[in-house]
């Protein structure tokens, strides 16, 4: 169990007590500060929450996609860890790009005897692109990845710099197609993250616009938090190669526009306790909670 009153002496530290307990500073700068206190409070306060719910924050990261300013970085953002269902971002960009994808609803494969399907019922249903991304349905990366090939998933992975690029084997297995991107050989940091984001945002990256438009369409989320519009996705995996639902890690990643700002972000939980709903998804409700706080105008440069 993390060290909740850590947290919240954190909270105090950094954002001041209530109003009746601090003593009177004039500082000239004392205004300005006030939005950046109340932005730090709820991005402390939704870690408090995440701590509560057994699971510690590993790492926030929110940066300016046209700057690449860091407005927020929280944690140990360096280490690399499984990317798990966060990948399914590039493997869209792969399979819109190679012609594998068409748009949305195109193709719909059907759910056959053997295909993954952790995911229960819903994951045994005919899936399109949108209901892939939208559901995380595991089997259908799998055979767009399969669909590319060893040799051109390799390359994709390679030239889009996404953290180790090692997409050779799923669980010590040469089977790289079948799922290196869950708790496999693939790995990426939370900084790396925020950079393969912020490339995408800048549309930098070897692929056609058909897949910039396509992989943002289906990666934008119902919810608009403050009225910024959202295109993330979830990621649930663990350390080694074997699942870990009591040490999970929860990923959230995507970036987020509102007028002329569009910012790019990862989040990253880890669980100490099995729980449910995943830890991706719980990742994701405390960033968006916060995105408004964290994204306000005001803070001091």
């Amino acid at each position: 169990m993390p060290d909740v009153a850590f947290i919240a002496r954190t909270i105090r530290h950094v954002c001041g007590g209530p109003p009746a307990m601090r003593a009177f500073r004039p500082d000239p700068m004392e205004s300005h500060l006030n939005n950046w206190r109340r932005t730090l409070f709820a991005f402390a306060a939704g870690l408090l929450a995440a701590a509560s719910a057994h699971a510690h924050p590993v790492c926030t990261v929110v940066a300016d996609a046209a700057t690449g300013q860091m407005l927020v970085q929280h944690g140990d953002c360096a280490t690399r860890v499984t990317s798990a269902s966060t990948f399914k971002v590039a493997i869209s960009l792969m399979g819109f790009d190679a012609g594998v994808l068409k748009d949305e609803h195109t193709p719909t494969l059907d759910f056959h005897a053997g295909y993954p399907d952790w995911g229960g019922a819903p994951w045994r249903e005919p899936t399109d692109p949108a209901r892939w991304m939208k559901l995380s349905i595991f089997w259908y990366s799998e055979q767009v990845a399969q669909a590319l090939g060893p040799a051109r998933f390799q390359q994709y992975t390679s030239a889009f710099g996404y953290g180790n690029a090692d997409v050779t084997s799923k669980q010590g297995e040469l089977s790289g197609v079948m799922g290196a991107w869950a708790n496999s050989s693939l790995q990426i940091s939370p900084l790396e993250q925020v950079a393969f984001m912020r490339k995408i945002v800048q549309r930098t990256l070897p692929v056609s616009t058909h897949a910039y438009d396509m992989t943002a369409r289906i990666t934008r989320l119902d919810a608009q938090p403050g009225g910024w519009t959202v295109h993330g996705k979830t990621g649930t995996g663990s350390p080694g190669f074997k699942y870990d639902g009591a040490h999970a890690y929860g990923w959230f990643v995507g970036w987020a526009t509102k007028g002329p700002r569009t910012l790019v972000f990862a989040n990253l939980i880890q669980d100490d306790h099995q729980q449910q709903p995943g830890a991706g998804m719980r990742s994701r409700d405390a960033f968006l909670a916060a995105l408004p706080a964290l994204a306000e105008p005001g803070r001091p440069q």
